[in-house]
């Protein structure tokens, strides 16, 4: 008998700091790449976005930034949804027929890694 497939947590950071909201940018959310590579999550892949303030979720999809710069910047019609200061998590999910790890990254409160769990 064949497994049916699951939509499974992959990757989280969590509590990043948004850095920025361009609504006249087209779509996406711009995320430091290290903190990408740290969740291996992929630029171009999509990702649910909720925001800790204000109970928003959205998804879009990821856009490297340039590594260490911190930024996290909601773009397009989704920075109507957040501000800047704002606490969000950003999710990527797999499906699967099998059960999978996360990598769920911390941050501090300039969007720089503190730890893994």
């Amino acid at each position: 008998m064949h497994s049916p497939m699951r939509c499974l947590l992959r990757a989280k950071i969590h509590r990043a700091t948004v850095t920025d909201a361009n609504p006249d940018y087209v779509g996406s959310i711009t995320i430091d790449d290290d903190l990408l590579q740290r969740a291996d999550i992929w630029p171009g892949e999509k990702v649910l976005v909720a925001d800790v303030d204000n109970g928003a979720r959205f998804e879009t999809y990821a856009v490297r930034a340039q590594p260490g710069s911190g930024m996290v910047c909601v773009n397009g019609s989704a920075a109507r949804l957040v501000k800047k200061g704002d606490k969000i998590i950003i999710m990527a999910f797999e499906y699967t027929d099998k059960p999978i790890g996360q990598k769920i990254v911390l941050v501090d409160d300039d969007n720089r890694f503190a730890r893994s769990i």
